[in-house]
């Protein structure tokens, strides 16, 4: 009989796409993750060393092969095991340790703050009325944009960096130039009441940052052209508030409301395609499995440099870059959809192709508050008022893992460019850092004087920026 030490296995080597990398071949059964990563590396004959996580029977192997196999798996000599494999990002960020600044500037609480797609601009939107640009090299203020007559409840960046739009309690939405501090054409008029979410149109389909679309109390969606300054669409079919709006890469929109639906549009003629039911109460909070290279557009964080470069691509060109993004975020299937609620559960959805969930994510024993998708995809995080942060796998939707820390409500939460990290803000005054492979605290970031309502992560993986009740914005 062979010792312990030489025993093997026979394994092959399987993507996410299910393709098999290898015919099926035998390994000792104490082979290390590293040794895994070099063999799984010369057999896809990979020219630059990609790293990779490895999984057998959806348990990460973290140190050797025995160690993630079952007793049964084991004993059975016969079995073929299979082993997939998940590329990671090739760059790492550094978790944020400590506060460099805070900056005093906002008069009432900071109700938003928001990296401009490359990192270069951060923004903020406060209850004082005004939208403030930030320097972030200086760590100072940089404009004071006012304007809005009434509370700023929400900021987005336009996916080229060029322009940024934020919408009040006073039913208006302006256009800011990020260089200069001075709004872009007249306020957009329209909604009889406060704008709930603002997303404009994907870099690939609208290279000139044209399109906005608005979501509010009064139960409408608009879509505004920036340029003329007026009102394109108007979509309504929700019977109360709208409380998120999504624009997907297929040029479909994406709406959640009190009224406990999803509803589908196309945004070309604003007809309805479809209608998600599934959820008992309102439905709060929505991400895209595309989200973040949306966001990012032509942007891509792995390429980041400590000094910002000048783009000067062409608008096709930007449009090309981010439509490659965007089919890489994408893959094989189709847009998800991923929804949180009042009635402490999410629902995962392929909103393109069905309108039925593939998978109801029970747990939360709060109303969940955000829900991200992680920048691979791979990973849904929801942040809700039961204090914890839950993980869920991005593709089936199961249940994954708890972080547990924070003593009060979670607001917000944001991912690290390379999806290794999670920062969450909460009620409690404090920001804390994850790690997601280890799912522990990593750091404690305390400092706030009062309740974090924003955070935002920079694209380019070097800051995390947040602000709350105590008025001022910290880095």
């Amino acid at each position: 009989m062979e010792s312990e030490s030489e025993r093997r296995v026979m394994a092959c080597f399987k993507s996410e796409a299910d393709d098999a990398a290898s015919v099926p071949f035998d390994l000792p059964i104490d082979i290390t993750v590293e040794k895994l990563q070099l063999v799984c590396n010369a057999l896809l004959q990979n020219e630059e060393t990609t790293p990779y996580a490895f999984f057998v029977n959806d348990i990460e192997i973290i140190d050797t092969l025995r160690n993630a196999l079952d007793k049964d798996s084991l004993e059975n000599s016969e079995k073929v095991h299979e082993i997939l494999y998940q590329p990671q990002a090739v760059f790492k960020v550094r978790a944020v340790t400590r506060c460099t600044s805070t900056i005093e500037g906002h008069k009432e609480a900071v109700i938003s703050v928001a990296f401009s797609p490359d990192g270069r601009y951060l923004a903020s939107g406060s209850g004082d009325k005004t939208v403030r640009f930030w320097d972030i090299t200086t760590e100072t203020p940089q404009h004071l944009c006012e304007a809005h007559k009434h509370w700023v409840l929400c900021i987005a960046w336009s996916p080229d960096g060029r322009k940024l739009a934020s919408g009040c309690k006073n039913s208006q939405i302006c256009i800011w130039d990020p260089a200069t501090g001075k709004q872009i054409g007249r306020t957009l008029n329209g909604h009889r009441q406060w704008i709930t979410w603002l997303t404009w149109k994907p870099l690939h389909l609208d290279p000139d940052c044209r399109y906005l679309v608005s979501s509010s109390k009064d139960a409408t969606v608009r879509i505004w052209d920036t340029v003329l300054c007026q009102c394109k669409l108007t979509l309504s079919g929700h019977i109360q508030s709208v409380t998120c709006v999504k624009w997907g890469g297929s040029d479909l929109l994406y709406t959640s409301s009190q009224d406990r639906t999803v509803k589908v549009w196309r945004a070309e003629d604003g007809v309805l395609c479809r209608t998600l039911q599934g959820h008992g109460h309102w439905v709060n909070t929505m991400a895209l499995s595309t989200d973040y290279a949306i966001r990012t557009g032509a942007y891509d964080p792995a390429k980041a440099t400590i000094v910002h470069k000048d783009v000067l691509d062409t608008a096709e060109e930007l449009k090309n870059k981010a439509l490659e993004r965007y089919n890489a975020a994408k893959a094989a299937g189709p847009e998800r959809l991923v929804s949180g609620s009042d009635d402490f559960t999410l629902f995962l959805w392929q909103p393109e192709i069905d309108k039925k969930s593939i998978a109801r994510m029970t747990g939360h024993q709060q109303l969940i508050n955000e829900v991200l998708f992680s920048p691979d995809t791979r990973i849904i995080a929801s942040a809700s008022f039961d204090k914890s942060v839950k993980l869920w796998d991005g593709k089936s939707g199961k249940y994954l893992a708890s972080l547990r820390g924070h003593v009060n409500r979670v607001y917000q939460i944001a991912w690290s460019a390379d999806s290794r990290l999670l920062c969450s803000g909460s009620a409690d005054s404090t920001l804390k850092v994850w790690d997601i492979r280890a799912k522990k605290l990593l750091y404690d970031l305390p400092g706030h004087a009062d309740e974090v309502y924003a955070v935002d992560w920079s694209p380019d993986g070097q800051r995390v920026a947040s602000g709350g009740k105590d008025k001022v914005l910290k880095m």
